[in-house]
C-alpha cells in the first residue's frame, strides 16, 4: 500500500514539474543555455504551445465561423471567377473535373454551384450582367480573400493590410495562377495513372512506387496550397521554411479530415431522413468550419515557428509592470533614433526583438504605439513592401525624454464625466503638477544623447 502511494506521489510530482516547465520554465531558457537536439525539441514544444495559446486568445474559432459564412456567400462568385478565367484559356471542363476530384465528398454541392455559375457566365455573355454586376462579382471574391488576409494579419500582429490597389492586383494574380495549378495537378495524376496502366505493366517492380506517388500527390498539392496561402497572404515577410512546415501539417490534417468526412457519408442517409434534400447544407457548413479551423491553426503554427526564438520570458511579458514597459518604450525609441543619427540601416521589429532580447509581442505593440504618437514612422526599403522599417517621424533634436513621455501621457481620450473642475480638482491638479515637474526635469535630455 505504501509502495502504491509513493508511486502516485511521484506521478503527481512529475505532472506538477511538467506543467510548471511548459508554462513557465521553458520560456526562460535561452539559446545560449542549450545546444544540439535540445534546442530543436524545446523550440518545437514552444511552437506548439504558442500556436495553441494564440488560437485560444485570439478567438480563432469565432473567426473560423465568420469565414465559413463569408465563404458560403462567396462560393458561386468565387467559382464564377475561377471558371471564367479557366474558360479564357480553354480549360473550363478540366478545372471543373479537377474540383470534383479534389473534393469528392461534395459532388452534389459542386454540381448545384456549377449550375449557378453557368447561369452567371451565360448572363454575362448575353450582356445582362454589365458594369455594376461584374464589379460586385469581383468585390465579393476580393472581400472574402481580404477577410482571410485580415485574420492572418491579426495572427501575425500586423496592424495594416494591403492597400486596395494591391489587393486587386495580387488577388487577381492568384486567380490566374489557381487554374494553372489545378490543371497541373490533374495532368500529373492522369499521366501517372496512364503510365501505371500501360508502360509499367512490363516493369512490375516500379508499380508500388507509382502507387505511392499517386497516393501522396493530393497531400503534396494540398500542402503546397496551404504553404502558398501562409506565405503570400499575410502583409509581412513569411519565411518559406516556416510556411512549408505549417503547410505540410495543415495539408495532411485537411486530407485526413477529408477521408473521415467521405467515410462518414454513410450517415448522410440518416440526415436525409430528418432534413430531406436540405441535409447537404449542414454537412457543407460543418466541413467549411473544420477546414477553416485547420487553416487558421496552420497560420498560428507558421507565426509561432518563425517567432519562437523571440518569445523568451513569454509568461512574464503578459504581466509586465508599467515601469518596465516605459523603460522598453524609451529603449526602442532611443535605438531607432540613434540608428538614424548614425546613418545606419533602419530597424525592423524582428531585428529589435532578436538583437536586444525583447519579446516580439511587446516590440510590435510598442512600435505601433510610437507610430500612433507620431514619434516614429514606417518606411519601406527595397522591393518587398511587406518588410516594414522604422525611423524618426520628427526632428531628433526635439525628441527628448520629457517629449516622449508627455506624448505617451496625453495619448488617448480624457473626455469623461468625472468632475475634475470642483469635486476632484485637487487630485487632478496634483497629478498634473507631478507630471509637469517630471517632464520639465527630463525635457533637456535628448534620446539621441542617451
Amino acid at each position: 500500500m505504501t509502495e502504491v502511494k509513493s508511486r502516485i506521489q511521484k506521478i503527481k510530482e512529475f505532472l506538477n514539474w511538467a506543467i510548471h516547465f511548459v508554462t513557465y520554465d521553458i520560456w526562460r531558457i535561452t539559446e545560449n543555455e542549450v545546444s544540439g537536439l535540445k534546442v530543436i525539441y524545446i523550440n518545437a514544444i514552444k511552437t506548439i504551445i504558442l500556436a495553441v495559446r494564440g488560437f485560444q486568445s485570439e478567438n480563432l474559432q469565432t473567426r473560423a465561423s465568420a469565414l465559413t459564412y463569408n465563404t458560403l456567400l462567396a462560393i458561386v462568385p468565387l467559382l464564377a471567377v475561377l471558371l471564367g478565367i479557366a474558360k479564357g484559356f480553354g480549360f473550363q471542363n478540366t478545372v471543373r473535373n479537377t474540383l470534383l476530384d479534389y473534393f469528392p465528398g461534395h459532388q452534389i454541392e459542386l454540381d448545384k454551384a456549377f449550375e449557378f455559375v453557368d447561369s452567371y457566365l451565360a448572363q454575362a455573355q448575353g450582356g445582362v450582367i454589365l458594369g455594376i454586376g461584374l464589379i460586385l462579382l469581383f468585390y465579393t471574391v476580393i472581400s472574402l480573400i481580404s477577410s482571410i488576409e485580415d485574420t492572418f494579419n491579426d495572427i501575425w500582429q500586423i496592424n495594416k493590410s494591403r492597400p486596395w490597389l494591391r489587393k486587386v492586383t495580387d488577388y487577381l494574380a492568384l486567380f490566374v495562377i489557381m487554374p494553372i495549378l489545378l490543371i497541373s495537378s490533374s495532368g500529373i495524376s492522369i499521366f501517372l495513372s496512364t503510365l501505371q496502366n500501360s508502360f509499367l505493366q512490363h516493369y512490375l517492380f516500379l508499380t508500388p512506387i507509382v502507387e505511392l506517388i499517386l497516393t501522396i500527390t493530393p497531400y503534396v498539392f494540398t500542402s503546397l496550397a496551404f504553404t502558398g496561402l501562409y506565405i503570400a497572404l499575410p502583409n509581412t515577410k513569411v519565411k518559406f521554411l516556416n510556411g512549408l512546415i505549417a503547410g505540410i501539417i495543415a495539408g495532411c490534417a485537411f486530407q485526413f479530415f477529408q477521408l473521415l468526412y467521405i467515410s462518414g457519408q454513410i450517415w448522410v442517409s440518416k440526415y436525409n431522413a430528418i432534413y430531406g434534400s436540405f441535409a447537404a447544407l449542414p454537412l457543407l457548413l460543418l466541413w467549411l468550419q473544420l477546414s477553416w479551423l485547420i487553416c487558421l491553426f496552420g497560420a498560428e503554427l507558421s507565426y509561432a515557428s518563425q517567432n519562437v526564438k523571440k518569445f523568451s520570458f513569454e509568461r512574464d511579458s503578459t504581466h509586465i509592470s508599467r515601469r518596465y514597459k516605459d523603460f522598453l518604450t524609451l529603449l526602442i525609441a532611443t535605438l531607432i533614433i540613434k540608428r538614424f543619427a548614425e546613418g545606419g540601416h533602419p530597424y525592423t521589429a524582428d531585428k529589435l526583438s532578436v538583437m536586444y532580447k525583447i519579446p516580439i509581442r511587446i516590440t510590435t505593440q510598442i512600435l505601433y504605439n510610437l507610430t500612433e504618437l507620431g514619434i516614429i514612422s514606417e518606411v519601406v526599403i527595397g522591393n518587398d513592401n511587406r518588410i516594414i522599417h522604422y525611423q524618426p517621424a520628427v526632428d531628433i533634436n526635439k525628441i527628448s525624454v520629457g517629449y516622449l513621455f508627455s506624448k505617451l501621457d496625453q495619448h488617448g481620450s480624457e473626455n469623461f464625466k468625472i468632475d475634475t473642475e470642483k469635486l476632484f480638482n485637487n487630485e487632478w491638479k496634483t497629478l498634473l503638477k507631478i507630471r509637469e515637474d517630471m517632464m520639465q526635469n527630463n525635457d533637456k535630455i535628448l534620446l539621441k544623447d542617451l
